[in-house]
């Protein structure tokens, strides 16, 4: 019978944090919702139940680590942590450092503005200055099609929300689902209508665990098949 999975939730950014062969080691940065976010003191969102399905599968314990996003792919090769989640993006330059699940989520990219904000469109932002979570795609993606733009980055999605609040920055760019967390927050910001980009989530391993990739795999797919995943992403976002 396989152990019942507790999730305990650690911010190890300063000290160490001790593995054990009876945990599985989910590193986040949980400021994304809905797939990682507190609540009520706790990490919960879509691939936090998914961590969940993989350490039953693997019968051992999930431990939660919150990290900087740009910290996820080091404590990976690390070994600080066993699996990366938090819309973890599928480029050439991540798959170098570390090994992708198959896609289990597609992201639409969007652009968000003060309600009173001269940007009208989506294709008015090519000179202006956007904000963007550090080491996100979103953030690779500005720095290369957006030569024009003054690109601000942020530790947190918060943060740039701050940024456009308080006219430091013109938008934000940023994936829809968050993004409409975030203006259901922060009801003096709004969505402009269209998609930017599409993107590609996936979690991350340390190069050459296909052990353990393969599991990551199976769970995702079963989850996929069983619809589980969209439930998640309903259940999370309302």
């Amino acid at each position: 019978m396989l152990k019942k999975v507790l999730v305990v939730i650690t911010l190890c950014l300063l000290v160490g944090c001790g593995k054990n062969d009876n945990e599985l080691v989910l590193i986040t940065e949980a400021g994304f919702a809905p797939y990682e976010f507190y609540e009520n003191g706790e990490i919960v969102g879509v691939d936090i139940e998914i961590g969940k399905e993989i350490a039953k599968e693997l019968g051992k314990e999930l431990v939660v680590k919150d990290v900087a996003f740009d910290f996820i792919i080091n404590e990976i090769k690390s070994g600080k942590g066993d699996i990366g989640a938090a819309g973890m993006s599928i480029n050439d330059e991540r798959k170098e450092q570390v090994d992708f699940s198959i896609e289990y989520v597609v992201s639409n990219q969007v652009v968000v503005v003060k309600n009173d904000s001269n940007i009208k469109s989506i294709d008015d932002i090519k000179n202006k200055t956007i904000s963007v979570q550090l080491g996100t795609t979103a953030d690779l993606y500005l720095h290369e099609n957006y030569k024009d733009a003054n690109i601000v980055t942020q530790k947190k999605y918060l943060a740039a929300a701050e940024d456009v609040k308080s006219g430091k920055s013109d938008c934000i760019v940023m994936d829809e689902l968050p993004a409409k967390e975030l203006v259901k927050e922060n009801p003096e910001l709004k969505i402009l209508d269209g998609i930017l980009f599409t993107d590609k989530y996936g979690m991350v391993v340390k190069k050459g665990n296909k052990e353990l990739l393969d599991v990551v795999n199976k769970v995702l797919q079963r989850l996929i098949d069983e619809n589980k995943i969209e439930e998640y992403i309903i259940k999370y976002s309302e």
